[in-house]
């Protein structure tokens, strides 16, 4: 099945014994720090994205990274993909925003057969300052590999509510944003990141607690990134039959299939679509809507869109 991914983290997503090579430790040593077993929060879950921050610190590494990633993704018959990452974390050795994009976006075009643009990641906890760079970065790359922003990291202790006056800045610069709401946390974040003018949330699970925000997601059309797998690891579902998915699904909420995290969740796009079907009752008809969600949602033009739709 041709499959198109929207929510996939690229610093979540990077083979363990490429790490294990770049930094020169023992790959069991790698494995247990990057790859997530029972979490106790989402808090837990981040700390896996240490080890390889650390080896995205040159320009080679982040192009071999990106290719990597570009050719797991094709092999699982992935057609577009938009890939989110954190610029700032990668500037810790003297690169600049600039060589990050580049090569990040250069190792994307090395692999043939698939297209991935990416979706630059302001963070909670940073500043206004740090964050508001992200957004005049997407501006300058906007249409040139780039297609939006996100706002991720800790959603708990950094409420969504605290962002506004940096989503009013993307809107007034006409920068397509989704933001990470209702993982770690309420229907609150939700609620919020409608409000400030999200047209896709990341995750947004937790709506099934208020059907009256299901009302107002079905309304303005908004699209869900649903992480089965990732929530399970994250603990916000305590187990994947449990997972509202499908629920969301049939009860006329467009969603769309993810992985998060490739390497962190341990799952592969293949694999998280036949756990849908082995536990969740997802039919192949199922899952290929859930694809043109995502074509539809997706922060590319109508004729982009088009030429995916007659792909799929």
């Amino acid at each position: 099945m041709k499959k198109v991914l929207l929510h996939i983290h690229l610093d979540g997503s990077v083979r363990p014994d490429t790490v294990s090579e770049l930094l020169n430790l023992d790959i069991d040593y790698v494995k247990s720090n990057m790859i997530a077993k029972n979490c106790s929060s989402l808090s837990d879950y981040l700390t896996k994205f240490d080890l390889p921050i650390k080896a995205m610190q040159t320009k080679d590494n982040l192009t071999r990274i990106a290719f990597e990633l570009a050719t797991d993704l094709k092999n699982d018959d992935v057609i577009y993909a938009e890939v989110r990452f954190a610029p700032f974390f990668h500037i810790k050795n003297g690169l600049t925003y600039d060589d990050v994009i580049i090569s990040i976006l250069e190792g994307f075009n090395r692999c043939s057969g698939i297209k991935i643009n990416l979706l630059l990641c302001m963070m909670r906890g940073l500043s206004y300052e740090d964050n508001k760079d992200i957004i005049y970065l997407a501006k300058k790359y906007l249409g040139k590999g780039v297609v939006g922003i996100d706002l991720a990291g800790d959603e708990y202790k950094y409420k969504t509510s605290l962002y506004e006056d940096l989503f009013r800045l993307a809107n007034f610069n006409n920068i397509p944003f989704t933001i990470h709401a209702g993982e770690a946390d309420g229907a609150s974040s939700i609620r919020d990141a409608i409000k400030y003018g999200a047209k896709r949330i990341g995750h947004g699970i937790r709506c099934v607690s208020d059907i009256n925000l299901m009302e107002l997601i079905k309304d303005k059309n908004i699209l869900l990134e649903v992480c089965p797998s990732s929530n399970v690891q994250t603990g916000v579902v305590v187990d994947y039959v449990f997972h509202k998915a499908k629920f969301l699904f049939d009860n006329g909420i467009k969603i769309c299939i993810n992985t998060d995290n490739q390497t962190v969740s341990n799952v592969t796009v293949n694999e998280e679509y036949n756990r849908l079907k082995k536990y969740l009752e997802f039919s192949d008809e199922d899952l290929k809507k859930c694809n043109k969600y995502a074509i539809e949602g997706s922060f590319i033009t109508k004729e982009e869109k088009e030429e995916l739709i007659k792909e799929l």
